[in-house]
């Protein structure tokens, strides 16, 4: 009976701590954009863009690579032409999911 015991809480603990450790995996690729906010205006035609990925392999800024540090951080200041312009910041993980933030900015 005592060995029945052993085994169900040794399964149980098994079953918990790959639900804890899959769970990221399963979430796919997140990204948070902390500059530039929705609407912002670039004075002197640069604008910073800089923010975190989490759990993805490639990132891309209106489809150019984007570096990023091993926590997932990047930052890139970029030369806008005057008008309007629309970032798009592309993540995607290693099974192929992306996601895509966009920003509208204002270069007067």
């Amino acid at each position: 009976m005592f060995l029945r015991g052993a085994i169900v809480l040794a399964l149980g603990a098994l079953l918990i701590y790959g639900l804890v450790k899959g769970y990221p995996l399963l979430r796919g690729p997140e990204l948070a954009l902390e500059s530039p906010v929705d609407g912002a205006s670039a004075e002197g035609g640069f604008i910073l863009v800089r923010g975190t990925a989490h759990r993805s392999e490639t990132l891309t800024l209106n489809g150019a690579p984007l570096l990023m540090d091993k926590e997932g951080h990047f930052s890139k200041e970029l030369p806008l032409p005057r008008g309007g312009a629309i970032l798009s910041l592309t993540a995607h993980d290693r099974f192929g999911r992306e996601i895509t933030v966009e920003r509208s900015v204002f270069v007067p």
